[in-house]
């Protein structure tokens, strides 16, 4: 883990710390107590709920892959419903959703439907994003900004805010570089210059996208190649948390102000970086495969400069 901005007491600076930081299994959660990272316990869903009611919730989900159908595992649209049916059952719900693209296998119109009527019929605000496999239709792209696309701009992206958080939808999975990184571009890079303009460096800033936006292993293209113009604009921001998807595992970082958090995927886990001669669908034994699938839910705690993501398995 890297190192947090400390005090001159060697405590984390609440500027430049979470709160809580959850590390991967069924939902390990830490707490900040005293400056040392403190884990409070394994938490099942009931506690999950409990410990989130002291906040507002949202939820993140990723890679949902409808249409995948390979060995990795033959019924992703399944371990989607099992996901979709457990955010349903949680006893404290979340405010809304995101999504963190790869929506879709090969953007195929009975694709986007599926994902359209199991995602939507939980019955939540769901914002989207898309990724790479999102984008592969005759249109390029034209299939995912027909349904998600209103009310954003270039190739997607756009900001909210709710519960005093700004929360910005950023697109990296357009024109992307060698290797498969991915990329920004300088349309969408001013136009976050301009959007994060109005908001106060106070503001709990939440950033979404589907490839990581730190170079997580970029041989496998498992970074974005114009990341630091965009971090750089958040430098002044004291809590910054950026939610990726793309690799299906969960990995996080910390550098300064900015925490940086991937999402495992609903439908098949990846190797992890460099641990394969390339990236790709993984196959597990039956039985530890929902042990890999999961979601992620984040709380911003109440005063909005903590976060804290309890990550959950399909197992």
């Amino acid at each position: 883990m890297t190192h947090h901005h400390d005090d001159e007491n060697g405590h984390i600076s609440r500027r430049h710390a979470l709160e809580c930081m959850i590390w991967a299994g069924t939902g390990v959660l830490w707490t900040i107590s005293g400056g040392i990272p403190v884990s409070l316990n394994l938490l099942g869903a009931a506690q999950a709920a409990e410990a989130m009611a002291t906040g507002f919730t949202f939820l993140q989900i990723s890679d949902s892959h409808i249409g995948f159908d390979k060995a990795a595992n033959p019924h992703a649209i399944d371990t989607l419903k099992e996901a979709m049916g457990k955010i349903q059952a949680l006893p404290q719900k979340p405010a809304f959703m995101i999504h963190t693209g790869d929506i879709t296998h090969l953007s195929k119109p009975a694709q986007f439907d599926n994902a359209a009527e199991i995602i939507g019929g939980a019955g939540f605000d769901v914002h989207y994003v898309p990724g790479e496999h999102d984008l592969i239709d005759d249109g390029n792209g034209k299939a995912y900004l027909d349904r998600y696309g209103k009310g954003t701009r270039g190739a997607g992206w756009y900001s909210f805010d709710q519960n005093g958080v700004h929360f910005v939808a950023l697109v990296n999975v357009v024109n992307l570089k060698a290797g498969g990184l991915g990329n920004l571009g300088p349309e969408q890079l001013a136009w976050l210059a301009d959007d994060l303009k109005a908001v106060s460096a106070s503001t709990p800033i939440v950033v979404f996208a589907h490839i990581p936006l730190w170079a997580v292993y970029p041989e496998w293209g498992w970074g974005t190649d114009d990341a630091a113009q965009a971090l750089g604009l958040l430098k002044r921001f004291g809590s910054v948390t950026v939610l990726n998807g793309h690799i299906h595992q969960i990995m996080q970082k910390v550098e300064g102000n900015v925490t940086f958090h991937t999402a495992r995927s609903t439908a098949f886990p990846q190797p992890a970086p460099g641990t394969a001669a390339s990236p790709g669908p993984m196959t597990v034994p039956a039985g530890q495969l929902r042990g890999l699938l999961g979601t992620s839910s984040v709380t911003v705690k109440q005063g909005g400069q903590d976060l804290a993501i309890i990550d959950s398995t399909l197992a």
